[in-house]
């Protein structure tokens, strides 16, 4: 279940939660964003992810969908978590940020969906 600390601006959830809310998504509601830098993102990454690095993230926020629930990824939760800080202080609704707290690494051994390379 989605918690939120005292002060965040943003949901954490950890990779079995992401992993139903996106499975649940029939309507597309779900966008996926893997703030990791590119020799991260190559060895694995949450299938259908939008890939931008959490440096590039301020000035690519026209990438990110502002009516849409946002699953912020990193490997380990710190640079998905200040991307959501980075959207809400751009305008971004809180109710529609996630934090994947537990990471890259806990979704690829959690066998849920994922892609390597290059490919979304």
């Amino acid at each position: 279940m989605a918690r939120q600390d005292p002060g965040e601006p943003y949901y954490r959830v950890d990779s079995p939660e992401a992993a139903g809310m996106i499975a649940a998504d029939s309507s597309g509601d779900i966008v996926v964003i893997d703030v990791r830098r590119d020799d991260e993102w190559v060895t694995g990454h949450v299938s259908g992810a939008v890939h931008i690095n959490i440096d590039d993230l301020p000035s690519n926020m026209d990438r990110v969908p502002q009516d849409k629930k946002l699953l912020f990824i990193c490997a380990a939760g710190v640079r998905s978590g200040l991307a959501c800080e980075i959207a809400a202080s751009m305008g971004y609704d809180s109710e529609n940020l996630y934090n994947i707290e537990d990471g890259t690494p806990a979704w690829i051994e959690g066998g849920f969906p994922t892609n390597y390379g290059d490919a979304p």
